[in-house]
């Protein structure tokens, strides 16, 4: 394969390694965001039920306000009542009282009376009983006599006759004011018990009220609680797709500056290998000419004396020459063919970014198809692993690629070289340099990724051994 088709190869390498080592990562976040997001979507849903359910309470909760407030309304007007019947009950008590002693008073005139008819009725009868009044005027000797007779009779018969009308209309009234005031205060004693009732009626119901109230605004309470909680867990969410999605963005832009590193590789790469298509043809028509001029030398030096021989003999040794440095540079090819090229360096570099993201350390892993499937890769294996993408077979154990190569110095490193680093034990661990204070590597903490080898961790573990393979 010429340099120029094995450069697009490493190109489309780069592409494809990179668009896999993009897609992987974004794909699960976007999958991620998707599921976050259908969670809120169900969070705001019982938001937005909660939020109803405590508009439903609130409006309760005001119908309940009401009802209590009429309640305190006519409870405060049957206390009013009951109040104004105690003093109607007390006045009418009082008014019962005065009337005893109208009736004692009125009974002492009745007894009055009874005793001036007694005095009277003894009287007629002491003076013959059965002698009419009329006898009595008749009865008079002078015409005076007669006249004070009959006023006397007179008299004595009105005051018979008012007497009993008082007696009798004293009577009727005592009845009725009796008859009045007795019905008043049983009306008011009625009224006072009926009112009582009412207002343990009023007070039960006022007191199931404020429970249900107290009800009401606990149901509001937890509600509101919960709704709280739903709002925190919502932001929670939020806050875990806007950090997804940042996640996502450093991880662009951290691919973008592993791109970055990787174009830089494979430009040096370029560079190495112009360069040293250019030296080879360079020598290799130096080398020709030269034997071409030696030839010539020696055949004119021989044929002296024949010019025209000679000048056709050092044509044909350089026509020789010509087909010899043609066929030195194939040679060349032939012998460097078990050796890694530039292309299969850059191959190599390149043929990990597919489980960038995508993969886990595991020890003694990445030396099945079971594990090279699934991305499961300690250090080692995965150097080989990746060599082998590019054509190359290297061993898969540390001890064996320090000693896979020519060492050399750290100021000397390129991409493609591997490098060394002092973890559990010395050269416990291996990567490849890609450029830039960069190297791809299997570690630990994150599974096939790139590492900064300048600061940090590995700067501080990193023990200065290079290798070259190529």
């Amino acid at each position: 394969m010429s340099l120029k088709k094995k450069l697009i190869v490493l190109n489309t390498t780069i592409m494809l390694g990179l668009g896999s080592a993009f897609a992987i990562p974004s794909v699960k976040a976007e999958e991620n965001i998707s599921d976050i997001q259908s969670q809120r979507t169900g969070i705001q849903a019982d938001i937005s039920e909660a939020a109803q359910v405590i508009q439903e309470l609130k409006k309760e909760q005001s119908k309940m306000n009401s009802q209590i407030a009429q309640i305190e309304t006519a409870m405060k007007e049957n206390d009013e009542k009951i109040k104004d019947t105690k003093q109607e009950i007390k006045d009418t008590e009082e008014d019962i009282v005065s009337l005893k002693k109208e009736i004692k008073a009125l009974e002492e005139r009745i007894a009055k009376r009874e005793e001036v008819l007694k005095e009277r009725a003894l009287s007629f009868q002491e003076s013959g009983g059965d002698v009419e009044y009329i006898e009595v005027v008749l009865g008079s000797k002078s015409f005076g006599e007669f006249v004070n007779r009959v006023g006397a009779v007179a008299t004595i018969v009105e005051a018979d006759q008012q007497i009993l009308s008082e007696q009798e209309a004293d009577k009727a009234d005592l009845e009725k004011k009796q008859a009045t005031v007795e019905k008043k205060l049983q009306r008011l004693k009625d009224m006072e018990v009926e009112l009582k009732g009412m207002q343990s009626q009023i007070e039960d119901q006022k007191a199931e009220t404020v429970n249900m109230k107290a009800k009401i605004e606990k149901k509001e309470s937890e509600t509101e609680a919960l709704k709280q909680s739903l709002e925190n867990k919502d932001a929670g969410l939020e806050a875990q797709i806007a950090s997804i999605r940042e996640n996502i963005k450093k991880e662009e832009e951290r691919k973008a500056s592993e791109k970055a590193d990787l174009d830089r590789a494979a430009e040096e790469v370029n560079s190495s290998s112009e360069g040293s298509t250019s030296s080879s043809s360079e020598e290799s028509s130096s080398s020709s000419k030269g034997e071409a001029s030696a030839s010539g030398s020696s055949k004119v030096e021989s044929s002296s004396s024949k010019v025209e021989s000679s000048s056709s003999k050092v044509e044909s040794a350089s026509n020789s020459s010509k087909n010899s440095s043609a066929a030195k540079p194939a040679a060349s090819k032939t012998e460097t063919s078990s050796k890694p090229s530039s292309a299969n360096t850059g191959s190599a570099i390149t043929a990990g970014y597919k489980y960038i993201g995508n993969s886990s350390y595991k020890f003694g892993g990445g030396r099945t198809a079971s594990d090279i499937a699934n991305g499961l890769f300690d250090c080692s294996a995965f150097v080989a692993w990746a060599y082998k993408q590019a054509g190359v077979n290297l061993p898969a154990s540390t001890d064996a690629l320090k000693n896979a190569g020519r060492q050399v110095s750290d100021s000397q490193k390129q991409p493609g070289d591997l490098v060394f680093f002092n973890t559990y034990k010395t050269d416990g661990h291996v990567g490849i340099y890609v450029g830039g204070g960069k190297f791809i590597g299997s570690q630990s903490s994150t599974g096939v990724a790139i590492a900064n080898m300048e600061s940090g961790y590995w700067a501080d573990v990193y023990n200065g051994r290079v290798v070259r393979v190529n």
